[in-house]
């Protein structure tokens, strides 16, 4: 079928030239009964059979050259440099050839600026991955001060020493993983995860954070295993934490965070909820919220909000197949679905 295609494309772009060919065949039969009547049959059987053969090759070298230019064109795109320039012009109509020369020099520059920024952005996510490297000794620093030096602190210094060291480690995590958002490879390593002890693991390395606002964390329904990166779903877990206590609500008396996990027989998706008691979300800002830079009517709760956090958070759930879900009301809390794919083994 796509010989057929291409010979009615040939028709098409050709059809004046074809119909002037059809119309001087025309025009000789009629003369022909004029001048020999009696001859007429064999003169017009002639001029038809001239006229087919006619027709025939010039579709057959129509085709042939429009493949030889497309091939031509082809390369030229991929590499418009001034050879594939030249190459399409030898075999292109001398009337294009300005437009492909205009075509090439405008394509050369944009690959130019293109390579420019590839470079200026390969050294911008090497620059932000090395200051990230470099964030990590102190925060490995005040970790081990606090570990060997905690007798020497009050409980309340302590407590907000290890505050600020996890907020500063939630930034470098953010920081670092926004930097790999464009990296072609992903070294995410999927393997079996038992929920619930994986949550109350995330929460543990993360328990200062919510002492300091003052959460009480909650776990429900039944363990269940699901196929994921545990790098990748523990980001997506403390972003989710991180912007429960951002925005834990002013004079809030028992902020509650709750993990809690379910099944949905109908899509055949293991579930895991994580639901706040906080300010919640309006109705117009919730189909935003996952939004790069959005922060909402939530965004004057805090000035620490930057609208990153959930969005890094989609990035994440998209790169290993998790369907995100939220719900909220203002002054009702958010809740924030995680729906895990059923991979059969």
């Amino acid at each position: 079928m796509k010989w057929i295609k291409q010979i009615y494309d040939c028709f098409h772009a050709y059809k004046q030239w074809f119909l002037i060919l059809m119309a001087t065949s025309l025009l000789f039969s009629y003369l022909a009964w004029l001048a020999y009547p009696e001859t007429f049959k064999v003169l017009v059987g002639l001029m038809i059979v001239f006229t087919l053969a006619i027709v025939s090759l010039s579709v057959f070298l129509i085709m042939r050259k429009q493949k030889i230019i497309e091939v031509a064109f082809q390369d030229f795109l991929l590499e418009p440099n001034e050879t594939n320039e030249e190459r399409l012009c030898r075999v292109a109509p001398k009337t294009h050839w300005s437009i492909i020369r205009k075509m090439g020099s405008t394509l050369r520059s944009y690959q130019s600026e293109l390579n420019d920024q590839v470079i200026e952005l390969t050294d911008y996510e090497n620059y932000i991955e090395g200051w990230v490297h470099e964030m990590k000794k102190p925060l490995s620093l005040m970790t081990l001060v606090l570990d060997n030096r905690s007798d020497e602190m009050s409980p309340l210094v302590r407590q907000r020493m290890l505050h600020i060291r996890d907020q500063m480690h939630g930034d470098v995590e953010r920081i670092l993983y926004f930097a790999r958002l464009g990296a072609a490879h992903k070294d995410y390593i999927f393997e079996p995860i038992n929920v619930l002890a994986f949550c109350k693991q995330t929460v543990g390395d993360h328990q200062t954070l919510l002492d300091e606002s003052g959460f009480q964390v909650q776990f429900k329904g039944e363990e269940m295993e699901i196929l994921s990166d545990r790098k990748g779903l523990a980001f997506i877990l403390e972003q989710i934490i991180f912007n429960s206590t951002k925005y834990v609500a002013q004079n809030q008396n028992h902020p509650i965070l709750e993990f809690e996990t379910g099944y949905d027989r109908a899509s055949d998706q293991s579930l895991l909820y994580i639901r706040d008691n906080g300010p919640g979300v309006s109705e117009e800002d919730l189909a935003f919220i996952f939004d790069k830079g959005f922060t909402g009517g939530r965004g004057t709760y805090t000035r620490q909000a930057t609208g990153m956090g959930l969005f890094l958070v989609s990035k994440m759930a998209y790169d290993l197949a998790i369907q995100l879900d939220a719900k909220s009301e203002l002054g009702s809390g958010l809740t924030i679905a995680l729906k895990f794919p059923n991979v059969k083994r």
